[in-house]
């Protein structure tokens, strides 16, 4: 098990009780405002600022645990036992789908069992990047924007090259098409933007959520597909040839 995932499921035992953070509108892969300091009150005294690295870490791990074991954030009214059940389940899930020994779960979800071994490699890939900073046409591990992260995993996993803009990586022609979120599986490329432009691109990582770069201030996480911002803002996927 690599050390960002042991990391995620220490945090997420430690932080059972932390709700999640709501989600936050880009405005495209490229405009976004500068890095947000956030503050913090100490206690009798005024208020003080938190560096912005900290402040973006901090809600880069908030979102992915929320996305990824999303019975963290669950109703205080649902009972404990019940409660202690459902997050064991996102745990025991999240542990199968990032265990490259457990390579029959990710080809399940999507049929792609003669590619199982290959999504693992890019899932572990991308794992390994969370809490890396965005950078406005980064395309390496001191920061990455959108395209330059989900190229940067591809051709590391499997020497694969796609093009550095989202907009040409969503029109790949020898890339399947997917428009239906139901027939989405682990690896695939998804896309989203506004007024039928293509402006953000990220990679499915199985259980409605997908790994991304989201914006200038804000470090990589896994957000969730199914509801909000990124939900409205889906336009379609692409399933590379691995």
């Amino acid at each position: 098990m690599s050390k960002s995932l042991r990391f995620i499921c220490s945090a997420a035992l430690c932080l059972a009780a932390l709700p999640a953070l709501a989600q936050t509108a880009p405005s495209t892969d490229d405009d976004e405002a500068g890095p947000v300091i956030a503050t913090a009150a100490a206690a009798g005294s005024d208020a003080r600022t938190v560096p912005a690295s900290r402040s973006r870490s901090d809600a880069a791990a908030t979102a992915t645990l929320a996305a990824l074991l999303p019975h963290l954030a669950a109703n205080d009214t649902i009972p404990l036992m019940d409660r202690s059940a459902m997050f064991a389940g996102d745990l025991s899930r999240l542990l199968a789908n990032y265990d490259v020994s457990q390579g029959a779960v990710i080809a399940s979800e999507g049929g792609r069992p003669a590619e199982a071994g290959k999504v693992q490699s890019i899932l572990r890939g991308a794992m390994a990047l969370l809490g890396t900073p965005y950078r406005w046409g980064g395309d390496g591990p001191d920061g990455f924007d959108c395209s330059g992260l989900v190229n940067y995993v591809f051709k590391n996993a499997l020497g694969i090259e796609l093009p550095r803009v989202s907009r040409e990586m969503a029109r790949k022609d020898d890339a399947q098409l997917i428009k239906d979120r139901g027939a989405l599986a682990a690896g695939d490329l998804v896309f989203f933007g506004r007024k039928g432009r293509v402006n953000h691109v990220g990679i499915y990582v199985g259980d409605g959520r997908f790994l991304h770069a989201p914006s200038r201030g804000k470090d990589v996480r896994v957000d969730s597909l199914v509801s909000g911002y990124w939900s409205n803002n889906f336009m379609q996927a692409r399933r590379v040839v691995l």
